[in-house]
């Protein structure tokens, strides 16, 4: 049984095919963390040592036991005011002033499916394997000073060895509660030396790998932006400390939220080691009214004890079976040729036209129309909000354009900014109260435009009315949803309590609200998601949007190091990676085509280039980059990823595989970092092949034993310059 309970122990253990997560009913009631690892049997609270600890205080109905204190204790939920003075996951106020509660348990019930949530996403049954049926967890802690009850949920996927959380907190007392802290779940580990693994960045640099030893103080990343950003990704890592890609433990925690968020480690002090997530506490302050319940997102947890590749495997295929959804959760998506590198906002019907026909002649299979097609939008300054089409600009009615470039046999796609406006707009003139502003200050601007309050239904049905009633008929095959600044100013002009923590909570429920509506409407819809490229890359973004664009920063070696980051996390069929100009826009950089072939080639291909620039043989080397797509795009799209290198630590070359699932193929790529004279002889090691199968290299013909190339590897002397990529195709024969 996935989940059994123990009447005897009172335990609760919660099993995967490889992993068990164990509870037990303690002393007191307190819901004791006892265990998260390997699969075990029997009751694993032997581990935990009893004891009076100094200025540790007890329970009040424990009595003269000095040994029972939620100070030391692992806990499932903890709770601020019970005496467990560590990071807890949830902090409640009573609306007359003082804080705390105290959570015990007081029952629990097991179903088989999964539970779901309001408005939020959750991971969902694999239609593909009807044996992996997931069950679900309730258990309920209850505070009798306040009457707050906490249905903590967790849902358990066998074959995806993923454990789910999230907790349901409902007001069943008499007067007003106010929600200071609500995390989506929290692990105590016993003992160990533990590091955070977390991935940092900026806009144009996201998602870098950054390994932090985990000690006394307690060590907190997360976003305050408003969204999950740029800066910090809701994915991290807790590894034992000698965990490296081929061995150790570690565990997955992946947050399924695109707002602000927050996550904790610390080592207490006993040597305990608790990692908590969920939204970030700072300005929450949610006001539960009596009845009322508030459900925090979801976090999806996965533990290994074989390193890192394996764990993004297994976040990978959970990803892709539970997550995605629709129908290109698991198609190759079609080769495209984005605008905006190109043009700009600078262009007409004419000048897309020409653009659109040269593209199709080599093979491209959609031209998206990026930023500008609408309102009066020619430059930053004006437009947003306003989601006509410019018919003078446009020479006509974007059904017409669409239908003009489906004529060449390609499909069309739009950019879209929802929840974006100009003050010079139509939108804004008419309802300047739909931005977030503070009444008497002047607000902060983002590239010159200001956040529609999405926290409003009223707000999120008028934008999406406008935007479908022109989808409805120009019928877009792909729409770029983007979001290019931070929230500040979070302030509704609706009536009500002006609490930063339930507007910022709402505004991303508006987000999910609005991309629901526009999948329930066009059902056969690719949508993509964007904010600034990858500044909203996460779980929950994935559960409308198959594919995310990796980052605004286009730079292949650049690129290199965003994808490396990214893939910890997040399987390259979601990755958007396209080919663009050189210099790049964003760097400088003159890369060869060939390499930029080579880093592009991820589940979402396309370019960002002027193709009447290109000479006779780069068109063709477009042409031969597409084929590329299309004969590996299902390895790519299926495929196990392999990191064979760390570009980040490693200076001398980037490389990365992909092999499939029957390990009868895969694809290499390399590129050379840095060259220097006198250059000694390396190898790089392969891996995931099967050691007793002879594999072939389909470009020289040269035939290897997989035991050879995993423990040998392949020469890297034919790399002789910066930046100069090889790729290989191996087949079994």
């Amino acid at each position: 049984m996935p989940i059994a309970y123990d009447k005897t122990s009172q335990t609760i253990t919660l099993h995967t095919d490889h992993t068990s997560y164990q509870m037990k009913i303690g002393p007191c009631g307190f819901l004791m963390h006892t265990y998260y690892g390997p699969r075990i049997t029997g009751d694993m609270s032997y581990a935990i040592a009893w004891g009076d600890r100094g200025f540790s205080g007890n329970p009040y109905d424990a009595g003269t036991d000095r040994g029972i204190s939620a100070d030391v204790m692992p806990l499932e939920y903890p709770c601020e005011g019970s005496g467990d003075y560590r990071y807890t996951a949830l902090g409640v106020r009573r609306a007359d002033g003082p804080s705390g509660c105290d959570l015990r348990y007081k029952d629990h019930r097991i179903d088989s499916g999964i539970y779901t949530l309001d408005g939020l996403p959750c991971l969902h049954a694999n239609e593909a394997d009807p044996a992996d049926d997931p069950s679900t967890l309730t258990v309920l802690l209850g505070d009798e000073s306040t009457g707050l009850h906490v249905e903590l949920l967790y849902g358990v996927f066998p074959h995806a060895d993923t454990i789910t959380r999230a907790a349901r907190i409902v007001n069943s007392g008499k007067n007003p509660l106010i929600l200071q802290n609500a995390a989506s779940a929290s692990v105590d580990f016993l003992g160990g030396e533990w590091d955070l693994i977390h991935f940092e960045g900026r806009h144009c640099g996201e998602r870098t790998p950054e390994r932090l030893h985990i000690r006394h103080e307690e060590t907190r990343i997360g976003s305050r932006r408003g969204t999950s950003s740029h800066q910090n990704n809701p994915f991290v890592i807790l590894a034992d400390r000698r965990t490296d890609e081929d061995h150790g433990s570690c565990m997955g925690l992946s947050l399924l939220y695109s707002g602000s968020f927050c996550c904790s480690a610390a080592m207490d002090q006993f040597g305990t080691v608790r990692i908590a997530e969920g939204i970030q506490p700072e300005r929450f302050d949610y006001r539960l009214e009596p009845g009322e319940a508030f459900e925090t997102p979801e976090a999806a947890m996965i533990f290994t004890d074989c390193g890192l590749t394996d764990l993004s495997h297994k976040m990978h295929n959970m990803i892709n079976d539970h997550i995605c959804r629709g129908p290109w959760a698991k198609r190759s998506r079609p080769v495209l040729i984005n605008s905006w590198e190109s043009m700009g906002m600078d262009f007409d019907r004419e000048k897309l036209l020409r653009f659109a026909k040269k593209a199709s002649g080599l093979g491209v299979e959609m031209m998206v129309l990026d930023d500008g097609w609408f309102g009066e939008r020619n430059s930053d300054y004006a437009g947003l909000g306003d989601w006509t089409v410019n018919e003078k600009k446009m020479g006509g009615s974007m059904k017409s354009f669409a239908e003009e470039i489906r004529s060449m046999g390609m499909k069309f796609g739009i950019w879209i900014e929802p929840e974006m406006v100009n003050e010079d707009s139509d939108l804004y003139r008419q309802h300047p109260d739909w931005a977030l502003k503070i009444p008497g200050k002047k607000p902060v601007r983002g590239r010159y435009q200001l956040v529609l309050d999405f926290s409003r239904s009223e707000v999120v049905d008028a934008v999406f009315d406008q935007i479908a009633g022109l989808f409805d008929e120009c019928r877009p095959d792909y729409v770029k949803m983007d979001m290019n600044r931070s929230l500040s100013d979070v302030c509704t002009a609706a009536a009500g309590e002006q609490s930063q923590g339930k507007i910022l909570h709402k505004y991303v429920l508006g987000v999910y609200r609005f991309m629901e509506k526009l999948l329930a409407r066009y059902p056969e819809l690719l949508l993509e998601g964007c904010s600034g490229g990858g500044g909203r890359y996460d779980a929950g973004m994935l559960y409308y949007c198959p594919q995310i664009w990796c980052s605004d920063n286009t730079d292949a070696i650049d690129r290199l190091q965003i994808q490396y980051g990214t893939s910890f996390g997040y399987p390259q069929s979601t990755f958007g990676a396209h080919v663009s100009a050189v210099p790049n826009g964003c760097t400088g950089r003159t890369v060869p085509f060939f390499t930029r072939r080579v880093v592009s080639l991820a589940g979402g291909f396309g370019f960002e280039l002027d193709l009447e620039t290109l000479t006779k043989e780069e068109e063709n080397e477009v042409v031969r980059q597409i084929d590329d797509y299309h004969t590996y795009s299902d390895l790519l799209m299926g495929g196990l990823y392999y990191r064979l290198t760390d570009p980040v630590a490693n200076r001398e070359e980037a490389a990365w595989m992909t092999v499939s699932e029957d390990k009868s193929r895969a694809l290499v790529s390399i590129v050379s970092l840095n060259r220097r004279g006198g250059q000694p002889l390396r190898f790089l090691r392969l891996k995931g092949l099967d050691s007793r199968r002879m594999y072939e290299d389909t470009e020289s013909g040269e035939v290897f034993c997989g035991a050879a190339l995993m423990a040998q590897g392949i020469p890297l002397l034919s790399l002789e310059r910066e930046y100069e990529a090889r790729r290989i195709f191996l087949r079994e024969v």
